[in-house]
């Protein structure tokens, strides 16, 4: 247990909270959320003994097992996965005497370290550091790779599997999902769900909140509150706290018509029946929380392009990847270049020159208005795809094509990155418009929350959410007409994602997409693109249609030497065909379960929301309102995997009767 009595806690002269009286409880798995700089890292930092509180007190158990996500990495020779088995320190330093008295001979020594390797179960460490590799992205190959080799974003997820390798009793994760893909992100949640300790974490990943998170604890203007259940219940009970408070009235009304505008856009304009279905259930979740969607502090819009041809950009047999200087004798590797996992690289000779091929005969054809979003695993090459459309990477065969009048707004993983240090927003702004008036370049930034003095401050004392508003502010000025958007999240809060989605909702033009937040991709793209084993083809199904591929795609790979099945013989067919009757029967059977249930959810939420629209019910307990919010998420949880489900056993029975 955790409790924080009367605490409060500054950085300088700024008061980030006050009078924090809280407890948690052993085994919660907690989403800390709130605007950025409203405390969260400094909480975190607080729990580590990095920083002291102001007043009151932060009570800890005694021997508290706690780990964290480093920092920094130092550029250290040891191997990738000697530097992830060294986060359990203890199996480490077992090991390490183990080896140095093997290295003297020294047999009692060896026979110690032995017992205490059995002790801790460190004979196995080396296969849990792999297996922790490998569910974030880490190819095989590379597992023995020197740490001072990665890149940056590699290095962090080194890092973050370093600290899931150390035994703990609290672990606290800031911003995990940043430089990780889709395919590491569901497999991050998988384990923090099997986590026997207690978790805190700070994520502006709504789904991912929703899918780790029992608990949410909210600091909002130096305050924390505590809410039972993940991000989207917290955000129905502070909807119903806010509207208790009548605060702003108006704009919630505002906001509501805004949000309906938005369900009915996509009703008529989504074009596969499975997406529809899958954003209408965003969408559901969003329904009654007007209030805190007004609450937010701004919002922002790209602007109507100028012009928008009907065929935009084309790519016709293409080969893409990268162009490659010699390679020295014996040399084969290096890093992909597109963000994906260090590989083996073989070089393809081409007409032209030297080139890696990542993607080949890529047939992708952009309409306006289209909008979609790129799947494939880590390193599959989606980033590869997107600098082609671009035209930073040229052609290694076939053509690209552009309209004259296409305008293209690119967001790299690398734009914040490029901002210039010292230089202010209005410096930026003012270097694409010389020739603009001062106030108008101002009016643009404040739309962008840049407003007063901070469009003057230096970008060096920015967060990382702040320069990448700043970056998408700088590509909305040039009005673009096609939005190509590789991990445009990164490092932004849950308020400005919100924004961010409302806005690509509103936008005239195209859209193609990479991003890890699945909240995103689901709202604002029409169709999903799957990237994987060097081909780009159309993907015909939902976000969980592409989660189910990922975990069933290595079991469906069968190796390149293995033996194919020998042919069915008749009587196999007949028992395969019985089997299959006895199938049906039971996914009929479930379906009938379901409808049934879902017939009961609908009358308890039905009398939910008329105990809940009963002002009566306001004016008792907090924590019996907090309940029967709880009891009302619970339901509609259950309905939405019953839905799931139930669309899952109706596909399964057309498909055996087709």
């Amino acid at each position: 247990m955790i409790a924080f009595r009367h605490f409060a806690l500054r950085r300088g002269s700024r008061l980030l909270l006050s009078d924090i009286d809280l407890t948690i409880q052993s085994g919660w798995r907690l989403g800390v959320i709130g605007r950025n700089g409203c405390g969260k890292s400094s909480l975190f930092a607080t729990l580590q003994g990095r920083l002291e509180s102001d007043a009151g007190e932060l009570d800890l158990p005694a021997k508290l097992r706690l780990a964290s996500v480093a920092q920094e990495t130092p550029a250290l020779p040891d191997a990738a996965i000697d530097y992830v088995l060294g986060g359990d320190e203890e199996v480490a330093s077992a090991l390490r005497e183990e080896a140095h008295a093997q290295a003297r001979g020294d047999s009692e020594a060896m026979a110690r370290a032995h017992h205490r390797i059995e002790e801790l179960h460190g004979y196995d460490a080396r296969a849990r550091a792999g297996r922790l590799l490998h569910g974030l992205g880490f190819a095989p190959e590379t597992h023995e790779r020197a740490v001072q080799a990665f890149s940056g974003g590699w290095r962090v997820r080194l890092n973050l599997a370093r600290a899931l390798m150390a035994p703990s009793d609290l672990l606290l994760l800031d911003e995990p999902t940043n430089h990780l893909d889709l395919d590491a992100v569901l497999w991050l949640e998988e384990w923090l769900r099997r986590y026997q300790g207690t978790l805190l974490v700070i994520s502006h990943d709504r789904e991912f909140l929703d899918a780790v998170t029992s608990h949410t604890l909210h600091l909002h203007e130096g305050r924390a509150r505590l809410y039972t259940g993940n991000y989207s219940a917290f955000e129905r009970l502070r909807a119903e706290q806010l509207r208790q408070q009548q605060i702003a009235h108006e704009r919630e009304q505002a906001e509501r018509a805004h949000l309906q505008s938005f369900v009915d856009r996509f009703k008529a304009k989504a074009s596969k029946a499975k997406q529809a279905q899958s954003r209408m259930k965003r969408l559901e979740k969003l329904a009654g929380t007007e209030a805190v969607r007004a609450e937010r502090p701004f919002r922002f819009q790209f602007a109507v392009p100028e012009r928008l041809p009907d065929s935009m950009l084309q790519l016709e047999e293409v080969s893409a990847g990268y162009v490659l200087s010699p390679l020295p004798p014996g040399e084969g590797t290096a890093e992909a270049e597109d963000g994906g996992s260090p590989r083996a690289l073989t070089p393809i000779r081409l007409p032209e020159g030297e080139g890696l091929v990542i993607l080949q005969d890529v047939r992708f054809r952009l309409e306006a208005g289209e909008r979609i979003g790129l799947l494939g695993p880590n390193g599959a090459g989606k980033s590869t795809l997107v600098k082609t459309l671009v035209g930073e990477l040229p052609t290694l065969a076939g053509e690209r094509k552009a309209h004259k009048d296409l305008k293209i707004g690119y967001f790299a993983q690398h734009t914040v990155e490029s901002l210039r240090e010292g230089a202010s927003p209005f410096d930026h702004l003012q270097e694409k418009a010389p020739g603009v008036a001062a106030q108008v370049l101002r009016d643009f930034l404040g739309g962008w929350n840049f407003a007063g003095d901070r469009a003057f401050e230096s970008v060096d004392g920015f967060s990382g959410g702040e320069r990448a508003r700043l970056a998408l502010a700088l590509i909305a000025w040039d009005k673009p007409n096609l939005l190509l958007l590789d991990e445009p999240t990164n490092h932004l809060d849950l308020d400005m994602r919100e924004a961010l989605a409302d806005a690509l909702a509103d936008f005239d033009g195209a859209l193609v997409l990479v991003s890890h937040d699945r909240h995103l991709l689901g709202l604002v793209c029409d169709s999903f693109w799957r990237v994987a084993d060097g081909a780009v083809e159309s993907f015909d199904g939902d976000l969980d249609d592409y989660a189910r591929w990922l975990r069933s795609r290595t079991a469906a790979t069968r190796k390149p030497n293995e033996p194919a099945a020998p042919a069915e013989s008749a009587a196999d067919r007949r028992r395969a065909a019985a089997a299959q009757r006895e199938q049906d029967k039971a996914a009929k059977a479930r379906v009938k379960k379901i409808e049934a249930r879902v017939a009961a959810i609908d009358a308890d939420l039905a009398a939910l929301d008329a105990k809940l629209a009963d002002p009566a019910t306001y004016n008792g307990p907090t924590a019996e309102l907090m309940k029967l919010g709880q009891r009302q998420a619970d339901l509609r949880r259950e309905k939405e995997n019953l839905e799931a489900q139930w669309l899952e056993l109706y596909e399964q029975l057309e498909a055996a009767s087709a």
